[in-house]
């Protein structure tokens, strides 16, 4: 049975409040696979509506995605942070790359065998000892949950669906299920972290 969500006021509004609602939301995430820009990503509601894009950067050093809003407005930049000893993605706002717009950023913490998690730290943990969330991924049932702090409070959970299309025609689908009163903007900009880490599960 679905949860009612966080009941820490912190596990609300991320990018914005607008993308918070009392309900939950499901979204379906295609990454396009056969297009001249990597990491090209477009976000369905479960009325088939495109709610969000996520454009790729496919000549950048940095490996960065914009997610936009349906006007195309940036709502978050997220990039691959080079020369460091885990795998780690940062994320700003708009299309900011400036240090001082850094909403959150990504890290892998483990990978074992097809089991990936990662932390989340918001921009005012600084000493990042304990993550603001945590994402739990297992790659061969290929699924994720995506957790409040350190707590079993489920904020999110995403599973990978197969289908002829997918192959036939170079699509990648996940299913995401966001809980009451979360960010749900911020939940398909980490689903899609979540995906580029795993496109290379073997890195450090």
């Amino acid at each position: 049975m679905m949860s009612s969500g966080p009941s820490n006021p912190s596990a609300a509004a991320v990018l914005s409040p607008q993308y918070c609602v009392s309900h939950p939301v499901e979204f379906t995430i295609t990454r396009k696979m056969m297009t001249m820009h990597a990491g090209t990503f477009s976000v369905t509601d479960a009325d088939g509506n495109i709610a969000f894009n996520v454009q790729g950067k496919s000549l950048s050093l940095h490996d960065r995605r914009v997610l936009r809003d349906t006007a195309g407005n940036p709502i978050v930049t997220f990039q691959q942070k080079l020369m460091t000893a885990y795998r780690r993605w940062e994320a700003f706002r708009g299309e900011s790359r400036d240090p001082k717009d850094m909403i959150f950023s990504v890290r892998k913490s483990t990978v074992m065998m097809m089991r990936t998690k990662l932390s989340v730290f918001l921009a005012g943990n600084k000493d990042e000892e304990k993550g603001d969330y945590r994402i739990e991924g297992n790659w061969w049932e290929s699924s994720c949950t995506i957790y409040a702090g350190q707590t079993d409070n489920i904020v999110a959970q995403m599973h990978r669906k197969h289908s002829v299309t997918s192959v036939l025609f170079g699509k990648d689908t996940f299913c995401v299920t966001v809980y009451p009163n979360v960010d749900h903007a911020f939940i398909v900009a980490l689903v899609v972290i979540l995906e580029e880490i795993n496109e290379d599960r073997h890195a450090s």
